[in-house]
């Protein structure tokens, strides 16, 4: 696969889940949101939880489920760090990172709490 069709492949995957979010809630606070330390794919809300969540696709649900390392969870961590620096208003929200899996055929998994900050 191209790496334009990959890229591709990944704005539709964050647009299913930015539609999917939005039928359950959230408000989108932020799109690809780009730092120093890393990017996060999306910035919801929904009531007092701010969620950074990550988005993966990949040809199969369960390969999708699997493919966020450790490192890149590190990264969005420190993303996030650097958003609530930037918008401190959101500082006292309870805050989680997700992840929305997706595969082939529109099945999709959205993961509440995905994995937990060391720190």
């Amino acid at each position: 696969m191209s790496r334009k069709q990959t890229y591709r492949d990944g704005l539709r995957a964050e647009a299913i889940s930015v539609f999917l979010l939005r039928l359950k809630g959230y408000r989108i606070l932020a799109r690809r949101y780009k730092t120093p330390v890393g990017e996060i794919d999306i910035i919801a809300r929904r009531g007092c939880v701010l969620a950074f969540i990550e988005v993966k696709s990949r040809a199969t649900l369960a390969e999708a489920l699997s493919c966020l390392t450790p490192a890149m969870q590190g990264r969005i961590i420190n993303a996030a760090r650097h958003f609530i620096a930037a918008y401190p208003d959101y500082g006292d929200y309870d805050m989680r990172f997700d992840l929305m899996a997706l595969g082939r055929g529109f099945t999709v998994r959205h993961l509440d709490n995905a994995w937990q900050t060391h720190t």
